[in-house]
């Protein structure tokens, strides 16, 4: 049953990267145990999403979805992001759906909201324990999609100081997963209102996002 789900899975992405998906592509925020905020910046996903439909031509559903690490259900979103300050815990059943979904074609964007990464570092080595993060160099074509961004992630928060750093999981050659860290990108996302972030750096943390999800449904 499995192998049925990954190989309608891989199918489906020839599909949407072609941007022919007639009824959108559907994106999703992944719900993790744990006890950490998973749930956190709930206005990012949405305004991210309107963003790209106004801005880059891909075809995304206006509303996200929420999916759990261990769900047959993951294997419907070829994008998933992840998030939150604190504790992650995937059990061996979700490592291995976590692995076989990005193995298959997913795609999983992760951002510390500050707090995340001993955590996140670690649950992922369950995931892929042959593979370590690596990072990005700033002529990674990530960074140059629609936006360019020559310098790597913008700085949206300094929280301690360090620079913003974009961390890639590599399989075969293929990125698939993207961490962005010390960089805070979905508060940039989130509305004006939460953080009263200055707009110049709203738009380049959106921009970036913009550039991340090009990258995935263009790849």
């Amino acid at each position: 049953m499995k192998k049925i789900v990954y190989t309608a899975l891989i199918a489906a992405f020839i599909v949407l990267s072609g941007f022919n998906y007639p009824a959108g592509i559907k994106i999703a925020k992944l719900k993790y145990n744990g006890g950490g905020d998973w749930y956190a910046n709930k206005t990012s996903l949405p305004n991210l999403i309107a963003f790209c439909r106004r801005n880059i031509d891909v075809n995304i559903q206006a509303e996200e979805d929420i999916v759990e690490v261990g769900s047959a259900d993951l294997f419907n979103y070829p994008f998933v992001h992840l998030t939150g300050h604190g504790n992650i815990v995937f059990s061996k059943q979700e490592a291995e759906n976590l692995r076989n979904y990005l193995i298959g074609g997913g795609f999983l964007h992760a951002d510390d909201n500050y707090g995340l990464d001993k955590f996140f570092r670690k649950e992922m080595k369950k995931v892929f324990p042959e593979a370590d993060f690596v990072e990005l160099p700033f002529s990674h074509p990530i960074y140059h999609q629609k936006y360019n961004f020559d310098k790597g992630l913008p700085k949206v928060h300094e929280h301690d100081g360090k620079p913003a750093q974009g961390f890639g999981l590599l399989y075969k050659g293929r990125l698939v997963c993207f961490y962005t860290y010390e960089c805070d990108l979905g508060n940039g996302w989130e509305d004006q209102d939460i953080y009263n972030d200055p707009e110049n750096i709203r738009q380049q943390a959106l921009k970036m996002g913009a550039n991340i999800l090009q990258y995935v449904f263009a790849n």
